[in-house]
This record gives structure tokens, sequence and C-alpha cells, in this order.
């Protein structure tokens, strides 16, 4: 798995990559602190995450290696049975990259808002640590298709194609129907595919609680918060 590792790159994040964390943070833990469960921000303190600078991955490992857990930086979108062999040996996988200005409110490719904010804070919670420990266990024993890797290229050049603002519209939109023409032509779903699509609607964009008060489990962006609720 060791291929996958990269080297956090924090010299090169800029004073505007910290003012965009900083914006994020603020908007959306005052926002969470009236609507995510109570694990999420006592488990920001707990994992070390400032709402001021962007994480290093050093400082965060020393905190996290007091609750069982470790992080590393990767580059983007990686498959998704690495993804769920690192879990399942209680590693966190944050991606070092940072959103742009223009994607403030929400990128469609992996960055470390998403990843460290997102889902580190959760995992503070030893039942839902242990509960993403099996699902990665599971995960990893799972068996894939060649459609799956197919679907996972397609969204990850997708994703890359998003967030690049040199991107020729064209190139975005080819890219967008190919994604859609795979998701509506997959055929029977491997195994694989049902946990990727379990672990999205559960640890991605999961609620916990009751049916009367569910709350949100970890950081989304504030956009897509106030879109869910109808706020």
């Amino acid at each position: 798995m060791h291929k996958f590792v990269v080297k956090q790159p924090y010299n090169e994040y800029t004073p505007q990559n910290q003012a965009v964390w900083r914006y994020v943070m603020r908007m959306n833990v005052d926002y969470l602190s009236k609507v995510a469960h109570k694990s999420y921000m006592s488990g920001l303190q707990k994992t070390g995450i400032s709402i001021e600078n962007i994480p290093h991955m050093e400082g965060m490992n020393r905190i996290l290696k007091e609750i069982g857990w470790a992080a590393v930086s990767v580059d983007g979108f990686f498959p998704p049975n690495a993804f769920m062999e690192f879990q399942a040996y209680n590693v966190l996988v944050i991606a070092s990259d940072m959103r742009t200005i223009n994607h403030i409110e929400y990128t469609p490719a992996p960055d470390i808002i998403h990843e460290a904010a997102g889902h580190a804070p959760i995992i503070a919670n030893p039942e839902y640590a242990e509960y993403l420990r099996r699902f990665g266990e599971v995960g990893s024993k799972a068996i894939s298709s060649s459609k799956d890797y197919e679907i996972y290229e397609a969204i990850r050049l997708l994703s890359i194609l998003k967030e690049d603002p040199s991107s020729i519209e064209k190139e975005v939109d080819e890219a967008q129907e190919k994604v859609e023409w795979l998701q509506n032509n997959m055929g029977e779903l491997s195994e694989m595919a049902q946990i990727r699509n379990l672990h999205w609607w559960s640890v991605e964009y999961g609620l916990i609680g009751t049916l009367d008060a569910p709350k949100f489990m970890e950081q989304v962006c504030y956009h897509q918060l106030v879109k869910v609720l109808g706020a």
C-alpha cells in the first residue's frame, strides 16, 4: 500500500489555501455545532484539527496514535479496494490537495478539508471507529469487476478535469457523459460496488441518531448541508 502514500506538500500551501481552509472551517463549524452529532464537534479537538490552519499530517498522527489510528497523505482518488485495506488497518486516508478558491463551496476532487476535517473527528468515537475498521476489513476482501476499475478511472479523470481551471468544456462534458454511461450500464453489481455504495451512503454522507432527530456524522460543505436540509 506504500505506493499510494505521498509526502504532504505542506510548504506548497499558499496563504490563499490557508484562507480558504479558515473560511470553510468557520462556516462549517458554526453550522455543524447545531446539526452535527456531538462526537463530531468533540472529535475536532481530540484529533488536533484547528480552524485556523491546514493540519500537518505528522501532528495529526501523533494525536491519532492515542486513539489507535494513523493517517497517511495520498494524491487524490485511488482504488476502492486499497482504500478499504487502509481502513481495515485503522489508517485514515487523507488527500493532500487543497481546493481552489473557485471551488470553495464544493470541490469535485478529494481534498484535505473533506478528508481531514470531515472524516478524522468522528473516529474519536470508539464505537464508530470500530465500525469503520470492520467496514474496511470486509471491503478489502470484496471481489471487484473490470467495470469497477472503469468507473474508478472515469470518475478520477472527471474530478481532475473539473478541478483544473484550464480544462476545456468539451473535455469535461465528454468525461461526464462517460461516467453517466458507465453508471447506467454497470450490470449486476460486484461485491466491491455494493460495498462502495454502502460506504458512500453511510460513511461519506450518512446520518446518525434517531429518525426524529438525525445528526450529521461528518463535515461536508456548507453549501451541501443547506441543500440537503433545505435550510
